[in-house]
């Protein structure tokens, strides 16, 4: 199986490891000559709290998310290492419940591979918060790394 398309699934939470997501992604993407789609998925709930800070007038309903992802962090720092990598690149955005956005946006970007952030968690902490991470890998249409980082909350 070719990979030629590659999903960076990141939230803002992300932007603390942005360069160690980009370098998983880049050990996969440079040698292969892939596509690397970098997609960040939120909810109108995020959107709502941070659209003024984006410079967005635009109510969510009017919003287009891949202009809203582009202006997210840490979206703009792996712009520029997958820039200056040489590698192609796209930004993709999506509006709603982030676990199926990122999982359809897999689907729609046809992507072969997946690289997704996340935190240890305790089964209780699961149980009562929940895991965007598990949700994904365990519904994506294609192979997850999973790169975990135990500094960062989810």
């Amino acid at each position: 199986m070719a990979i030629d398309t590659i999903l960076l699934a990141v939230g803002p939470m992300d932007t603390v490891r942005a360069e160690e997501l980009a370098d998983t992604v880049l050990e996969i993407a440079e040698p292969l000559d892939a596509k690397v789609v970098i997609g960040h998925a939120f909810t109108e709930d995020e959107y709502e709290d941070i659209h003024d800070d984006l410079g967005f007038d635009a109510r969510v309903d009017d919003v287009d998310p891949d202009e809203v992802a582009a202006k997210r962090s840490p979206v703009g720092d792996l712009e520029e290492i997958f820039a200056d990598a040489g590698v192609e690149y796209e930004v993709r955005g999506a509006l709603g419940e982030v676990s199926s956005k990122v999982v359809d946006m897999a689907i729609d970007v046809d992507a072969d591979r997946m690289v997704v952030g996340g935190r240890r968690r305790s089964p209780a902490e699961k149980a009562v918060l929940g895991s965007v991470s598990q949700e994904i890998i365990l519904q994506a249409p294609c192979p997850v790394t999973y790169f975990r980082d135990l500094d960062v909350m989810e």
